[in-house]
């Protein structure tokens, strides 16, 4: 299993052939690290939302997928006319988590709910 770092997804961006376009500017490395190894052990997560090539909703699953070559599906959505594109290659990455250890908690038991299992598998699939 990779080990995700800011240096290895910068690195990783520079040196992939990105299909979508981005609309934020920052990203959380361990909120990336946390589904991509969600990914890896074969948790199912819920579609991505674009419109035409611009991602909506779903930016740190869809950099996780591309580096887990974990297929995820697109939902057609719709972008306002305030939505600004950024390059790839210009996010900014935090290595602070974004996400508190509760919230943590409550996004494994919806995971665990959209794979129809129990916490203890979930968290067993993640060892």
């Amino acid at each position: 299993m990779k080990q995700i770092s800011k240096d290895f997804l910068l690195d990783f961006i520079e040196a992939s052939e990105i299909e979508l376009r981005c609309t934020q500017e920052k990203l959380c490395v361990p909120i990336v690290e946390r589904i991509y190894r969600k990914m890896r052990a074969g948790i199912k997560f819920p579609n991505i939302k674009v419109d035409d090539d611009v991602i909506c909703d779903g930016h740190h699953r869809y950099l996780a997928s591309l580096i887990a070559d974990y297929p995820l599906d697109i939902d057609p959505s719709f972008k306002t006319s305030a939505t600004k594109t950024v390059f790839w290659k210009s996010i900014t990455f935090d290595e602070n988590d974004w996400d508190t250890r509760a919230k943590v908690n409550i996004l494994n038991e919806h995971d665990a709910l959209y794979n129809n299992i129990g916490m203890d598998a979930l968290l067993e699939m993640l060892k």
